[in-house]
């Protein structure tokens, strides 16, 4: 097999391609458990000898490359005197309502499968047999044709031809791209401390194909220290397309950053930032698509469009997107997916390699030693994997939409409400089977359950497949949200395992049955191995091996963490042995713990955060606060800020010169990805260790882990809980002259279940035994600084991303 690869269907896919956009095809809903349904349904009907799923794969030369092409047949039958090649599709659609791009389509892949086997097998002429299911009658209908060697042949040399002008777009872009990367200077003059060493790991990481997990401090400049050696592997041949992931818009403006420094040293290469689709929409888009201007006619337009863009932008960020996209009549987010296959460095959300309901399968349907992962801000895949690999459902949905559609008669609706009833009764006997209990978990799956969802997922999605005449839109907008609900749920339900527990959940006359996924490590290890390997990096990593465990780490991984770019001596870590602010000694501790924080704050007058546990403790401690220093000026993380008053918020201290004292949510917005440096912050208190509140669910990761012979309470409650605190304190030291304290408001902090844990750069934390203790040291501190206040540090190193 040849270094390059590409799929029959995404080469139909990118070749066989006129006229309207169709989103009913090119994002069908069908579940993956109906489709495999079908077609063992379909092959099961045949005799012994009939072969199912026939692995075919040729090398072919394009443009001076050599490329894989492969795929799998449904079937071949080979008991007649002319072999005959099975193409089986399903729909809810009539077939007289496919467009034709899509029959062209479906033909195509039969006659890529025919000239292989022609090839493979000494074939001289194929039957080729294009059966179409129609889901929504359980028709099946089947088309045939013959055709001969030399004529397969024939066609797939046009193919390829074509194929070989949109290659040609894609090669002219690498050629220059390579011929930039050597001789690229790193983009800064020097390099910060430590950002060689981690440069350097990344490229033996890429280099021997494997997976490298890093904690690399604030400051550390992780972004462009992992995109340039990235960039110089792809100048090497070692890949050809980096993924650069991550949870947050902010770190995606940062990666653009990166790459625009590296352009303006000469790099000449194609990034893309991804936008989510109901984002990137225009607002003037019709939901109807075949009203759609920027879908009608958008294939007869898409190459041209490509090429105007490519041929003139290197950053292809959102504005870009829009601005091409308009500008040829072409659906945006459609637009980006089709400029990504062009491009170097992809920008985008983790959902888009790692969800399993969104993941972009032009790149991700099999495996690509081309790619390679760049995972920012890694801490906080934990959850989101999590949360990606779960699905819940509640019958009051079911319930509503029921009694809505109730009144309507006729238009296609018998078998939807029919099936929403089996649903609400399914429901009810989930209910039943656990004795009406408020909350059980069970290691089983609801089978039973599955199977009704199943059935009204093929009911919804035969009746959305009408044409739009036939129905009331108004009733799609009701049925929709239930229905892609129900999708997620079957969509998971397929990947139900040992790590996975059903938890039903029945209060206030309600009944949610949830599929929680515990550990999605394997997950996230399968999707990393669609790429040849990948580098996730956060500035919060410990303990590293807690990371490698859930993330997907192979056994031969490799970890390493960086010491801080930073002097030692301008950051205090203190910890308060006189504090121990449990639940239930919270009342108790509020005296001292007021006392440390005003002391804090009028030490070195300035701009400082405290950092609580909830909303709750948050008004308890500040309404003392307020009491006892009521001339120090406060300002208060609320729930559900939206996004003006957050901005407000940060306002406060980067506009403002005068002294003020935030509260915030410990593991919320404000306790990482925003940057104070300098005077805009120099103190921040963390109270509390930070572990989760106890419920039910995190008992289960407890136990779980427990039963993987792990310290289960570490990984359920006190790992994650660690993990906020230390973002929370990543807020105080910035840049290299930055001056700041950390004040860990609990004395669990200095024994032996959490000590062990402080990163290096905290490693020379010191304790303070009460309030005059703490005076001495912040006094002594910030005497040793006076001599440069914290507001008049330059901040030139800032420029390192």
């Amino acid at each position: 097999m040849s270094d390059h690869r590409i799929g029959i269907r995404e080469l139909v896919e990118l070749t066989v391609r006129t006229g309207d956009l169709d989103p009913a095809t090119s994002n069908s809903n069908n579940t993956a458990q109906l489709g495999s349904q079908i077609h063992r349904r379909l092959q099961a009907a045949h005799k012994e000898d009939y072969e199912k799923e026939v692995y075919l794969t040729q090398d072919v030369a394009v443009n001076g490359q050599t490329y894989t092409i492969d795929g799998r047949a449904d079937g071949l039958d080979t008991s007649g005197a002319i072999p005959v090649i099975e193409e089986i599709k399903t729909s809810a659609r009539d077939w007289a309502d496919v467009t034709q791009n899509t029959k062209d389509r479906y033909w195509a892949q039969a006659r890529i499968y025919g000239h292989f086997l022609c090839l493979d097998r000494g074939f001289e002429k194929v039957q080729l047999d294009l059966i179409y299911y129609q889901t929504a009658t359980d028709e099946v209908t089947r088309f045939s044709e013959v055709q001969t060697a030399p004529d397969l042949a024939l066609f797939f040399e046009d193919l390829i031809a074509d194929w070989a002008d949109w290659l040609r777009m894609r090669s002219d872009i690498v050629t220059a791209r390579d011929a930039s990367i050597h001789g690229l200077p790193f983009p800064f003059g020097a390099y910060r401390k430590g950002q060689r060493e981690l440069a350097v790991a990344v490229y033996k990481t890429i280099a021997a194909k494997t997976r490298l997990f890093v904690e690399a401090p604030t400051g550390t400049g992780k972004t462009i220290s992992t995109l340039f050696p990235t960039i110089q592997a792809m100048g090497a041949g070692l890949i050809q397309r980096a993924f650069y992931l991550t949870a947050k818009q902010s770190t995606r403006h940062v990666a653009e950053h990166a790459m625009a420094l590296m352009t303006e040293k000469g790099l000449e290469a194609k990034s893309i930032t991804l936008t989510a689709k109901d984002v990137i929409r225009f607002a003037d888009e019709p939901d109807d698509p075949t009203q759609n201007p920027y879908m009608l006619g958008y294939y007869d337009r898409l190459r041209p469009a490509l090429k105007d863009m490519l041929d003139h932008e290197a950053a292809l960020t959102r504005d870009v997107i829009e601005t091409y996209a308009k500008k040829h009549t072409l659906d945006p987010f459609e637009f980006s997916l089709d400029a990504s296959l062009f491009c170097d460095v992809i920008i985008c959300d983790y959902n888009y390699l790692f969800d399993p309901a969104v993941f972009l399968q032009r790149f991700f349907a099999g495996p690509d030693p081309d790619n390679f992962f760049l995972v920012d801000e890694a801490h906080n895949l934990v959850d989101r994997a999590r949360s990606m690999y779960s699905a819940e459902l509640t019958d009051t949905a079911f319930s509503d939409l029921s009694r809505a559609l109730r009144p309507k008669r006729g238009l296609g609706l018998t078998a939807v409400k029919g099936d929403l009833t089996r649903v609400i009764t399914a429901f009810d006997a989930v209910a039943v089977s656990v004795d009406q209990t408020p909350l059980t978990f069970q290691k089983d799956p609801l089978d039973d359950f599955a199977g009704a969802l199943d059935r009204l997922a093929t009911s919804v999605h035969d009746w959305l497949s009408q044409p739009p005449d036939t129905r009331d839109e108004a009733l799609v907008d009701l049925v929709l949200p239930v229905f892609f609900t129900v999708t997620g749920y079957l969509r998971i339900a397929d990947l139900y395992n040992a790590a996975y527990e059903t938890e039903i959940a029945i209060a206030a006359g309600a009944i949610t049955i949830k599929q929680l996924c515990l550990d999605p490590s394997d997950f996230v290890a399968n999707c990393l191995a669609k790429g040849r390997g990948a580098v996730l990096f956060s500035a919060t990593l410990s303990p590293l091996d807690y990371y490698q465990d859930l993330l997907g780490g192979q056994v031969d991984s490799l970890a390493y963490r960086l010491p801080s770019p930073f002097p030692k001596e301008n950051l205090k870590v203190v910890v308060t042995q006189n504090i121990t602010p449990t639940y239930r000694n919270r009342e108790s501790s509020l005296p001292d713990l007021v006392a440390s924080l005003i002391l804090m704050a009028t030490t070195k007058p300035g701009h400082y955060l405290v950092f609580l546990p909830s909303h709750s403790y948050q008004a308890t401690v500040l309404a003392a606060f307020k009491a006892a220093a009521p001339t120090l000026a406060v300002v208060a993380q609320e729930a559900g800020m939206d996004a003006a008053a957050r901005a407000a918020f940060i306002a406060r201290f980067t506009d403002d010169a005068s002294p003020v004292v935030g509260f915030a949510v410990l593991g919320g917005i404000f306790a990482e990805g925003i940057d104070l440096g300098g005077a805009a912050l120099v103190g921040a208190a963390v109270v509390t260790v930070g572990l989760p509140g106890l419920n039910p669910e995190t008992d289960r990761l407890r136990d779980y882990f427990n039963a993987q012979g792990k310290d289960g309470f570490a990984y359920a409650y006190q790992l994650p809980g660690f993990n906020n605190v230390l973002q929370a304190g990543g807020r105080v030291i910035r840049g290299a002259h930055d001056v700041g304290v950390i004040l860990l408001a609990d004395s669990r902090f200095a024994g032996p279940r959490y000590a062990p844990l402080f990163p290096p750069h905290w490693a020379h934390a010191t304790v303070a035994y009460g309030i005059d203790d703490l005076a001495s040291q912040l006094t002594a501190f910030w005497a040793a600084h006076d001599a440069l206040p914290a507001g008049d540090h330059p901040r030139k190193e800032d420029a390192h991303v």
